[in-house]
């Protein structure tokens, strides 16, 4: 098939869970033997040199990268207040980039076009104008509880109205846009539990996170042990929040209390205010680091304090995939066929955190048990080449679908 994949940002350096996810489905899709296409928004303006790796792959797809603005102004959000949309998604919405895409779909006909998450279904209308593939819209998240789970963590009155007004808006965006597609893939069972009750009749499929678990082989040679650790993109507001709770409440414990052990902050877009944060040989904020796996393999367990998420968290799989012992919410290990206390550690608050942080520092042996078993759920249902080729049953499932009439009927059928 020939398959074009839109996406909101350039998944090169794959250096977070939607760059990372995008890349392998490419990977797997070009060793089917299908023809790839990828076209990108660059919102970060980003060009950086290429790995090896990277221009690999490239070497093997069609893929065109578009510069744009999505900066906004201080005027931008007051004017936003009264519109019914919200900034967060109109800011991806560029005519240029519009044009560039209708040129491409008319110089090239496509089996199916991927949609990358929300931010790009703003040109839906267009592609399905001027093309007629079958469109799939892949949800890494279902925005608007991401908003609305940020609003029920603030206290300030202000605050927490204009984060649920936000949320209520991109519900009503993502409510529009569902129906619209030919079939939608999700990482989570919540997540297609979610969008069947908003009333979505197009066919739903649960594909979880895939990885190529070749490249995720730990040295224990190079582990401390003890030692926490925290890797993931700041830019994103449930990370930042989570992490922020994480150090506001254990700074004290990790410094002068009884958890004596190091803790290393570490990855992208890190603000400069949570240097304030660092402690001389027991907080480390490191900010981004060359390279993500040696990160983790130098490190023995995992903190995911996620109190606002949805989808699946790549960053846990990753962990998993490299034996590590991770501490998260349920929240942020939503969607993985996790088994409390064998192959993670689930805390929901202070108390649950301190005893599982004290319970691993202290029992070498406890972490690396947990963490093989973890190894184990990964090898048994991550493993991003059968992930992939269930997504290619999926294409080939909904190509047979003619018209959204019997789209609905197939997402009633029995399975």
């Amino acid at each position: 098939m020939r398959i074009l994949i839109l996406t909101h940002r350039v998944p090169f350096p794959q250096n977070g869970g939607y760059p990372i996810v995008v890349c392998n489905t490419v990977r797997g899709l070009v060793s089917l033997g299908h023809e790839v296409s990828l076209v990108a928004l660059n919102a970060r303006k980003n060009h950086h040199e290429n790995s090896e790796d990277d221009n690999a792959l490239l070497s093997k797809i069609n893929y065109r990268a578009y510069d744009i603005d999505i900066n906004v102004s201080v005027f931008d959000v007051a004017t936003n207040l009264f519109s019914k949309t919200s900034f967060n998604i109109d800011k991806y919405y560029d005519p240029e980039f519009e044009k560039l895409l209708i040129r491409e779909l008319r110089n090239r006909d496509y089996d199916i076009i991927q949609f990358e998450g929300l931010l790009v279904s703003l040109y839906l209308a267009s592609v399905r104008k001027h093309s007629k593939a079958k469109l799939i819209y892949r949800s890494h998240n279902i925005e608007n509880q991401i908003w609305h789970r940020l609003s029920e963590q603030k206290s300030d009155p202000f605050k927490k109205s204009y984060l649920k007004m936000h949320a209520k808006r991109i519900k009503n965006y993502e409510l529009q846009q569902l129906n619209n597609f030919n079939g939608i893939a999700v990482f989570t069972e919540q997540d297609k539990s979610t969008l069947l009750e908003y009333g979505t009749k197009v066919p739903i499929e649960v594909l979880p996170v895939g990885i190529n678990l070749d490249n995720y082989r730990p040295d224990f040679n190079k582990t401390e042990f003890p030692s926490l650790f925290f890797l993931g993109s700041l830019d994103w507001l449930p990370n930042r929040e989570g992490i922020e709770w994480f150090l506001d409440n254990f700074a004290k414990d990790l410094t002068d209390g009884d958890l004596r052990v190091r803790f290393y902050v570490a990855g992208n877009d890190i603000p400069e205010r949570f240097d304030d944060y660092e402690v001389m040989g027991k907080i480390f904020i490191q900010g981004e680091v060359d390279d993500a796996l040696e990160f983790v393999n130098s490190k023995s367990i995992m903190i995911v304090p996620l109190l606002s998420s949805g989808g699946m968290r790549v960053k846990i799989v990753e962990g998993m995939a490299m034996q590590k012992c991770i501490i998260s919410t349920s929240l942020g290990a939503e969607g993985i066929n996790y088994e409390n206390g064998v192959n993670i550690l689930i805390a929901n608050d202070y108390e649950e955190f301190y005893d599982a942080i004290k319970i691993c520092i202290a029992d070498e042996d406890y972490c690396k048990n947990i963490g093989l078993n973890a190894r184990r759920l990964m090898e048994e249902q991550h493993d991003a080449n059968e992930v992939t080729k269930k997504l290619v049953h999926f294409y080939e499932s909904i190509s047979m679908v003619r018209d959204h009439a019997s789209a609905a009927a197939y997402a009633t059928k029995p399975v």
